[in-house]
């Protein structure tokens, strides 16, 4: 999508810093970081939000969850324990309409939902 601000990251077209990145998935910091880690995983083909991620596309689904295990022990957060989040739409919150994952560790969470 040619206005989205990940497909442009995904592009080149504007900064990032990636941590992972392969020919299908992407993931970079999160320029406002709410946690020590704060990390964006996402599909590098446009998808506005995990309702419209092909459920028969194997090999994408594999890789993002794999991506995310790679970051999550890189970022030294798979041990002590990281939130995964993907919202869904206005009402949860989803302010990028482009699928992505958030990983957000490196202290205590709350048992809030968010």
């Amino acid at each position: 999508m040619q206005d989205c601000i990940f497909c442009k990251i995904v592009r080149g077209e504007l900064p990032s810093t990636k941590v992972y990145e392969d020919d299908l998935v992407l993931a970079f910091k999160d320029i406002n970081p709410q946690a020590p880690v704060h990390v964006l995983v996402i599909p590098k083909a446009h998808y506005e939000n995990v309702l419209e991620l092909p459920a028969h596309d194997g090999q994408l689904l594999s890789r993002l969850l794999s991506a995310i295990q790679q970051v999550a022990r890189e970022l030294g957060v798979a041990e002590t324990g990281f939130r995964l989040v993907a919202n869904t739409g206005p009402d949860s919150g989803q302010m990028v309409p482009h699928l992505h994952f958030h990983i957000l560790g490196g202290r205590k969470m709350g048992h809030g939902m968010a």
